[in-house]
């Protein structure tokens, strides 16, 4: 997945807004956006979870009892016990995908509110080689230690982490319903389908279980990050292309200080090399900006304002020149504290096995493996279907750049092979959740499969919008789709509850 340059730890909006009731015959007329959001999330306007951080003793290797014995390893988990009807209520357990896990939990507010709705307790567990959860500490990413980093190996943990927690909180009767965004999404569908007995329902945000089994159109994700500019203006598109046109147009003419100067780059570029750099810098901005295009100003995976979409449209069409516009664009998200006098390309963003950009630091190390291993994201632009430059990332180049920087070559097909691709109609009790601004959706499941296969679209989404706390500035979309997964969670627990009574 997209990953942004540095990872920042954010602190949610507070939720929703009061109602004035004013005294005698005067009524109070609610919006339906206002009714549907009380429905969802009633008296529960300040929620402030008191997490607490705490260390699991986990396996480091499940399936080879030889290699490392019963060794173990400290895997951080987040836990609130606030809303939970002990012994009773459900156990909501959050998936760890990608990064520090308190950035999850401070941007997956739904969770919690819909915690103090329905008595849970809360549980956000950190995936193994993420965070503070570094199996070998800062040896995790030598060969082979990293090789104990797989899909497989995160799922155990989460099975293993959910059967303890349960035995030591007496919530042996609980059902566990999950929840994930993005590659959590993925985990959390893995879950259900690998742990129908540990647990009862997912609910998948903005989960590209598809698109990253190497199923699906690899134009089809910048072509969908360009749509959305497009949506907003087709001149916007325009505008853009044309930019990288005629950085395409210096480049071949050799003409690197003009470049430097156009884009404030802090070395001139000397080489076609420099340039690809600059050329995945430019278009890694367009892929954030896309993704977190939320009604709101936000702090995760960076500082955004709202809307950010229309913003760089509005600077692209608002520029003198094609060339400072597009630098001043992705300003908004490489320099939005308009601190940095210069870009330093092989700082700000790293070439990696994942097009869409896997960050820096450890976090990246971890996902530019698991990109060249099991996750397959051979994603492409071509200037035609899209506004960015042609840049291809096929099997082969996939191979080479793996083999090169983590000795392995990867193997297509295996996602797919493990966790059964676009073929669910035997799984059960999965919420898939889109949003028609994120350019991820199209990877994922878009229509209903069965009763209990339940695709939800958000047409004012951006990526896992729906996972966010509730916002006064939430699109009516979002609030009905919350209505919908709090309902679809509550027959879930309910049903588990009878069975196990």
């Amino acid at each position: 997945m997209c990953r942004v340059f540095v990872r920042m730890a954010a602190h949610g909006l507070f939720l929703g807004f009061m109602l004035l009731i004013f005294a005698g015959k005067t009524e109070t007329r609610l919006s339906v956006k206002e009714k549907l959001n009380n429905e969802v999330t009633p008296s529960h306007r300040d929620l402030a979870p008191d997490f607490k951080e705490k260390y699991f003793k986990q396996i480091l290797d499940h399936f080879n009892y030889n290699s490392l014995g019963n060794g173990t390893y400290d895997q951080r988990y987040l836990i609130t016990d606030q809303y939970w009807k002990k012994g009773n209520g459900p156990i909501f357990f959050y998936t760890g995908n990608e990064g520090d896990i308190w950035e999850f939990a401070q941007n997956s507010g739904f969770i919690t509110e819909l915690a103090a709705v329905q008595g849970a307790l809360v549980i956000f567990a950190e995936h193994r080689y993420y965070g503070k959860s570094l199996p070998f500490g800062k040896d995790s990413f030598n060969i082979p230690k990293v090789g104990l980093l797989t899909v497989e190996q995160a799922l155990a943990d989460y099975a293993v982490m959910i059967t303890e927690l349960k035995k030591e909180l007496e919530a042996q009767k609980c059902p566990v319903i999950v929840f994930g965004g993005s590659y959590g999404g993925m985990l959390s569908v893995y879950m259900r389908i690998r742990y129908p007995n540990i647990v009862t329902g997912a609910l998948a945000a903005s989960a590209p279980i598809l698109s990253t089994a190497g199923l699906g159109d690899s134009r089809q994700f910048f072509q969908d990050v360009t749509a959305d500019f497009e949506k907003f203006k087709p001149a916007c598109r325009d505008a853009v292309q044309g930019a990288f046109q005629k950085l395409n147009t210096l480049a071949q003419q050799k003409d690197y200080r003009r470049i430097q100067s156009a884009f404030s780059l802090c070395k001139t570029p000397s080489t076609p090399k420099d340039i690809h750099q600059l050329n995945g810098f430019l278009r890694n901005a367009f892929t954030m900006m896309a993704m977190l295009d939320y009604p709101y100003s936000t702090h995760f995976m960076g500082s955004m304002p709202a809307f950010p979409v229309k913003v760089a449209c509005e600077t692209m069409l608002n520029g003198t020149d094609l060339m400072s516009a597009l630098r001043d664009t992705v300003g908004i998200v490489y320099n939005s504290t308009g601190q940095l006098t210069c870009y330093d390309l092989y700082s700000l963003y790293v070439e990696c096995a994942d097009p869409t950009g896997c960050g820096l630091g450890f976090d990246s190390y971890a996902w530019d493996y698991q990109a060249c291993t099991e996750i397959e994201m051979c994603y492409e632009s071509n200037n035609v279907t899209d506004m960015f430059p042609p840049m291809t990332f096929t099997e082969q180049q996939r191979e080479q750049y793996c083999s090169k920087r983590w000795g392995v070559v990867p193997r297509p097909g295996w996602l797919k092979t493990q966790f059964w691709g676009d073929d669910l109609s035997t799984a059960s009790n999965i919420i898939f959740s889109n949003g028609d601004l994120d350019p991820w959706a199209n990877g994922g499941i878009r229509k209903t499969l069965s009763p209990s296969l339940i695709a939800i679209n958000i047409p004012e989404g951006a990526h896992h919008l729906d996972l966010r706390e509730s916002n006064p500035n939430d699109p009516e979309s979002v609030i009905v789709a919350r209505k919908k997964e709090s309902e679809i969670i509550a027959q879930w627990v309910q049903a588990a509850m009878k069975e196990s009574s």
